[in-house]
């Protein structure tokens, strides 16, 4: 059994990730500040409140004041990271994004637990389906979900190492773990888990289990995929896609409304390229409801089932 398939028997939140990797961070960098929106309980930032508290403030219940908090913080040489769920981090503090912190080009990252579907039977309200899609709209914005515990990880330590203004999306379920703990990842680059020559199947977050899985049976079957954890849909890795368009035939699978996110970034890729056919599979531009995770994903097919079927429809 290899490394891979052995992590995946091992499920982890990357909220968890977060919580781990910014008091490792924290303890090397003092710059490094936590403005947390009330929540730090469940965006795993208790610990360093704890452990950090010189370089923790809360600021309640108060999104925009936390990202105009972080903008006046960066100003002073600091590294903020603004952390409370997705669907407020992206859509309630929209406006002091674009105006506080990309505009005047500051060196805060946004930190959002509760991505997509994940926060299951929370409801709608709380579901953030659009978060990746609105904030990859907005100059500067790089935009990145990891797929795993390790992956996400190594991505926030590189977000918190580089100037620029990043959007780091969680799960608050728990995901299986995909990578070793020394895997390497580089914002904006692709990590290409499997080469083939069938079809190309790129995903990002809580879908490249999925994704994986879906290979396996595919391959069980004689068919070859190249499969893509693109874990940064801003800057999209454009050359790993022109590369996918050799094939022909990409599936891009995201926890997502199938508008604006990882497929239509990959779109709009095929589309100045003139050629390839894309089937995007993701939320179906739909509002969620309370249930269980899993139930949601299967209501929108993003499922291992849906991804094995629509490639063999896709070769056919």
């Amino acid at each position: 059994m290899s490394i891979m398939e052995k992590n995946t028997l091992i499920k982890k939140a990357t909220r968890e990730a977060f919580g781990d990797e910014i008091v490792e961070l924290g303890k090397k960098n003092k710059n490094i500040y936590v403005v947390d929106i009330d929540i730090g309980k469940s965006c795993k930032t208790t610990q360093f409140a704890k452990q950090l508290p010189n370089q923790h403030v809360n600021v309640g219940i108060a999104e925009q004041n936390g990202a105009g908090l972080a903008a006046g913080l960066a100003t002073t040489g600091k590294i903020p990271f603004v952390s409370t769920y997705a669907v407020f981090g992206s859509l309630r503090m929209a406006e002091q994004i674009r105006q506080e912190i990309c505009y005047p080009n500051l060196n805060v990252k946004i930190a959002c637990s509760h991505g997509g579907l994940t926060p299951a039977n929370d409801g709608a309200s709380h579901q953030s389906i659009e978060d990746m899609g609105v904030l990859r709209t907005i100059p500067n914005m790089t935009v990145v979900m990891g797929a795993d515990y390790y992956s996400t990880r190594k991505l926030v330590e590189q977000a918190a190492v580089t100037y620029q203004q990043v959007y780091l999306r969680f799960t608050r379920d728990a995901v299986p773990v995909i990578y070793g703990e020394n895997e390497e990842f580089t914002i904006g680059k692709a990590k290409q888990i499997k080469d083939g020559t069938d079809i190309a199947i790129v995903a990002n977050g809580d879908t490249v289990y999925l994704a994986l899985e879906a290979t396996k049976q595919l391959e069980k079957e004689g068919i070859s995929v190249k499969l893509l954890d693109m874990h940064t849909i801003k800057p999209l890795d454009r050359e790993a896609i022109v590369e996918c368009l050799k094939i022909g035939k990409i599936i891009t699978v995201e926890d997502h409304n199938i508008l604006n996110g990882l497929g239509s970034a990959v779109c709009e890729v095929v589309a100045e390229e003139g050629k390839g056919i894309v089937k995007r599979m993701g939320v179906q531009d739909q509002f969620g409801q309370s249930a269980p995770y899993e139930k949601l994903l299967e209501i929108n097919g993003i499922t291992i089932e849906n991804i094995v079927k629509t490639a063999k429809e896709m070769l056919q």
